[in-house]
């Protein structure tokens, strides 16, 4: 029988991922090369041509592709979309350009905002108004719609976001609105804000919708060409697009809703570090994702990344939260920050080690890769404590230059701070670590959760490195580094079930809920998502329903998601009650003696989720240990064992200091910490 394969490829700020399982015998195939940003899908080809070639895989007997990438993301931050229009109800033009009452930095009187991506000369008030109830006011005004359409045109306008206040009660006028936009210019796209996101908050319904459709076309040409790229390179299966919230879509889905790409990448990864917990009996843990240019932390929580329905992009002060552009769409929920293999390292203003968040990328890259860059990097002072093997860089596919991350090392930071070099890259490496774990306690103790009690689940191609400091750290007892690390985003595309996520919003209190009503709703989405699966091939008796709901005390200002159960609903009972295990894992305690209230309803319909099942297979790349020196701070210098990864077999022990390499990462183990490895060759590192 011809073995069928199944691909996943992450476009990341650094690097293209790739990672291929053969669907008969769980075998995986790892594939890794630099991101060629002036157009991310050569690097896809690039990288699949290597992998098959060296694997000896036909293209045509590879079943679907499921991508991730950063191109809304990018697209959002360098205003690189269509030129857009906002059609919103008289009265709230200026929604954009308002924003809310929050300042984000509450002292500093020349705070900045994210420019909106609609000027205000192109946001337009059309007479109409629906009332929060859903009932009538105002009629639409169509030869208002009409008129602006056709002048929006004339000046170049190719997309119209239209969001008309408490649409999401009634959506009646927004959909005659497209219907009017068409009639006078078919060829804009047009984004409804009842489409895209129908709740409650008008400012982050309407940035979301603005959004979806101000990237939709550069998203549309992009997967376009991608398809037409594969097809040449012979690939006949099925192209899948990775979603934010950890499904996946088909090409037309994600052209329509390109806002819920916001996170694809990301997302893979956390869906890796819960599936690989599950296996190895860890429901709860931390996921930390370090890449060339950011780092991404994720709490994993009963065997699933924690999801969020909100999500900012663009942030003025990067990593200061309320700076940003809202986007309201279903997001797994992770802590970003600038801290990569790329993160330039310098001196301050006050004369200290400041590490990022500015990063060299992939273009010009570290100073060690030699390709123009100036600054020196956490790569470069990595280097030059010995944890890297510059002749092993990406298997050897990239020579690093000691000498010259040695020299940018010496000049920036040693020699202003009187320092030697050695000395200048541990306070590089040290400082980064700090950052990160800095921003890992936050995360999981926001969460309710101790992190001296979750493993740390270490992948990406920089966090095998700094994951066992990361971990001594936080206290974390064990961390955990699956094989291939250094693509483990793209393994996890491989575990995302097809899915979509549905919402309604009604809001009452839920003493005084409709259940009619409420079953009504669950119905119409659950017929939704059977239609919207079954155009991707899933058959109605495979589709699974997940419900849940936005809850809070009646006054509170914001909600807690809270699980529904499936079936009918009679009552409140249900409900209630995962309002209360919800409110107190939060907050420790239960509110006051006050009703609930529930704002919004909804529901994920997917496919089965397929947990991964990846078996690494003898590599022609393993080989013997070796001895080189490396720097800890327990020990100085030290002359530390060099492991091959590929020679590694289940059962095997070993104890720090100690490297341990593959050609997508390298896992640095401290003095005294002692390794295993596992029955799926994932390496587990323990402290004491």
């Amino acid at each position: 029988m011809t073995a069928r394969y199944r691909a996943g490829v992450d476009i990341g700020g650094t690097f293209t991922d790739l990672v291929i399982v053969d669907t008969t015998s769980g075998e995986v195939r790892f594939g890794k090369t630099l991101t060629t940003h002036a157009d991310p899908s050569e690097g896809i080809e690039r990288v699949l041509v290597a992998a098959l070639a060296e694997y000896r895989i036909d293209m045509a007997d590879v079943v679907d592709i499921i991508h991730g990438t950063t191109l809304v993301t990018n697209a959002l931050i360098e205003r690189k979309g269509a030129t857009t229009a906002l059609f919103a109800t008289e009265g709230f033009r200026d929604v954009l350009e308002i924003r809310k009452e929050h300042r984000f930095e509450l002292y500093d009187l020349r705070i900045t905002n994210p420019v909106p991506l609609v000027p205000r000369s192109r946001a337009v008030g059309i007479p109409q108004r629906t009332y929060a109830d859903g009932t009538r006011g105002a009629p639409l005004d169509e030869a208002a719609v009409l008129r602006e359409t056709a002048r929006l045109y004339a000046d170049g306008v190719t997309a119209i976001a239209v969001a008309y206040l408490h649409s999401y009660a009634d959506a009646t006028d927004e959909r005659r609105t497209r219907d009017l936009i068409a009639e006078v210019a078919p060829d804009i796209r047009v984004s409804l804000s009842s489409d895209v996101v129908p709740e409650i908050r008008e400012f982050e319904r309407t940035t979301t919708t603005v959004a979806n459709v101000y990237v939709q076309q550069i998203v549309d040409q992009y997967l376009s060409s991608l398809v037409a790229r594969l097809a040449r390179l012979g690939f006949d299966g099925e192209l899948y697009v990775m979603l934010s919230s950890g499904g996946t879509a088909t090409v037309a889905t994600a052209t329509a809703f390109p806002i819920r790409m916001l996170e694809s990448g990301p997302a893979g990864g956390a869906l890796a570090a819960a599936s690989y917990g599950v296996t190895h009996g860890h429901d709860s843990l931390l996921s930390f994702d370090m890449g060339g240019t950011t780092a991404k932390l994720c709490v994993v929580s009963h065997g699933e990344p924690l999801i969020t329905q909100e999500f900012e992009v663009d942030r003025a002060y990067r990593f200061k939260k309320g700076s940003g552009m809202p986007v309201r769409t279903p997001v797994i929920e992770m802590i970003e920050i600038g801290a990569g293999g790329g993160s330039i390292a310098r001196i301050d203003s006050l004369g200290l080690l400041t590490v990022g968040p500015e990063s060299a990328g992939s273009e010009p890259g570290p100073v060690c890769y030699g390709r123009g860059g100036a600054g020196p990097t956490v790569t470069d002072a990595d280097l030059v404590l010995g944890y890297l093997d510059p002749g092993y860089f990406l298997g050897g596919n990239l020579s690093l230059d000691v000498d010259g991350a040695r020299a940018a090392l010496s000049s920036t930071i040693a020699e202003p701070l009187g320092i030697d070099v050695v000395e200048a890259a541990w306070g590089v490496h040290a400082i980064v670590n700090e950052n990160m774990a800095s921003a890992s306690r936050v995360t999981v103790v926001e969460r309710g959760m101790d992190p001296s009690q979750l493993p740390l689940f270490s992948f990406g191609g920089a966090g095998p490195v700094h994951a066992c400091r990361v971990a001594m750290a936080l206290g974390s007892p064990i961390v955990i580094i699956p094989a291939g690390a250094g693509v483990m985003s793209a393994a996890g595309f491989l575990d995302a079930p097809l899915a979509f996520d549905f919402v309604r919003t009604r809001r009452g209190g839920l003493s005084e809920t409709d259940w009619a009503e409420v079953n009504g709703l669950f119905s119409a989405m659950e017929a939704e998502g059977v239609a919207l699966l079954a155009a991707a091939g899933v058959a109605a008796s495979d589709v699974v329903f997940t419900r849940s709901a936005d809850a809070r005390y009646v006054g509170q200002g914001y909600e807690i998601r809270v699980g529904v159960p499936n079936g009918v609903l009679s009552g409140a009972a249900a409900v209630a009650k995962s309002f209360g295990l919800a409110y107190a894992a939060l907050y420790g305690r239960l509110g006051p003696d006050v009703p609930i209230e529930i704002t919004v309803w909804r529901l994920v319909a997917s496919k089965p989720r397929p947990r991964l099942a990846m078996s690494p297979p003898p590599s022609p790349h393993a080989r013997a240990a070796a001895r080189r020196d490396a720097w800890f701070p327990e020990t100085g210098w030290a002359e530390t064992t060099v492991y091959s990864r590929y020679s590694l077999v289940a059962g095997d022990r070993f104890t720090g200091p100690a490297v341990v390499e593959e050609r997508e990462s390298t896992l640095v183990v401290p003095p005294g910490a002692a390794v295993s490895v596992l029955d799926d060759l994932s390496l587990e590192v323990r402290f004491g």
